[in-house]
């Protein structure tokens, strides 16, 4: 099967378990996998016969911006929703959430979930 992949999409929001997070706020990157069925577009090469990904990019910038969740697993789960629930030619969706500087001391990584949900 078929799919687009949209990496690096950097939101602001305020999600988090803690207090803080939630006053604060913090950078979120989102990566998507959203398969569907690409054929005729590569046939027609028209953007009705596909998902338009700016779509897609702006739902995902609004959920992080306007949620109050506390965790990542809560909004990775909404987004993949969403985006099922508003977009039709999309069969399944893989969200990871990535949460690049947790407020953890001592630790410089990231911390990211992945979700996969099917129509």
């Amino acid at each position: 099967m078929d799919y687009i992949h949209l990496t690096g999409i950097r939101c602001y929001g305020y999600i988090g378990y803690l207090p803080e997070e939630k006053v604060l706020g913090q950078w979120f990157e989102i990566d998507l996998k959203l398969w569907m069925d690409l054929c005729k577009a590569a046939e027609t090469d028209a953007i009705e016969d596909t998902l338009d990904y700016r779509t897609v990019i702006n739902l995902v910038q609004n959920l992080v911006k306007t949620s109050k969740f506390d965790l990542l697993e809560k909004l990775a789960g909404a987004i993949a929703d969403a985006i099922l629930k508003q977009h039709d030619i999309v069969t399944q969706v893989q969200v990871i959430v990535i949460k690049p500087s947790a407020p953890i001391p001592d630790f410089n990584g990231k911390i990211s979930i992945e979700i996969t949900r099917t129509q």
